[in-house]
């Protein structure tokens, strides 16, 4: 179909027939949903093939599900985040960091990046917030940090 023949097409009030025009549903479970303003949702999972075709990866599971850049030095703060509601100074070099949308689970990755000579570790993970540990030159002296890099990957809630 061309762009003008979809148009005409959703003039005539022929939603499903340009559904199924621009969407094929192979196993006979919708994979998405369309909202009638446009947004689109994933109801059970998304896969997208390779450049090549060979290979599928499953979009939902391979989403950062929250990150944050963070000064941890003077008044701790997010400069910029997603998925984090807030910040816990536990003392020098420990924070707490809440997620706004809980992980599934305990079982998920955080992927740090921080300044050099500085390492940043988790202390605990839980399903509502994960505990951060900065330290300097990698022994158990404590700092503060400014500034450090975390994503989290894993499932939601």
């Amino acid at each position: 179909m061309t762009r003008a023949a979809d148009l005409a097409l959703a003039g005539t009030g022929k939603i499903a027939a340009l559904k199924t025009a621009l969407i094929e549903f192979t196993d006979g479970d919708d994979a998405i949903a369309i909202a009638d303003a446009g947004v689109v949702t994933l109801l059970k999972t998304a896969v997208a093939k390779s450049e090549g075709g060979a290979v599928t990866t499953n979009i939902a599971q391979g989403l950062v599900k929250a990150w944050y850049q963070f000064d941890g030095t003077g008044t701790v703060n997010f400069r910029d985040s997603f998925n984090m509601s807030g910040t816990t100074d536990g003392g020098t070099g420990t924070y707490a960091n809440a997620y706004t949308n809980n992980m599934g689970s305990t079982n998920y990755a955080i992927l740090t990046g921080e300044v050099a000579q500085t390492d940043i570790g988790t202390q605990s993970n839980s399903t509502d917030h994960h505990d951060i540990l900065g330290r300097q030159g990698f022994d158990s002296t404590t700092i503060d940090v400014d500034p450090f890099y975390i994503g989290v990957t894993g499932d939601l809630a």
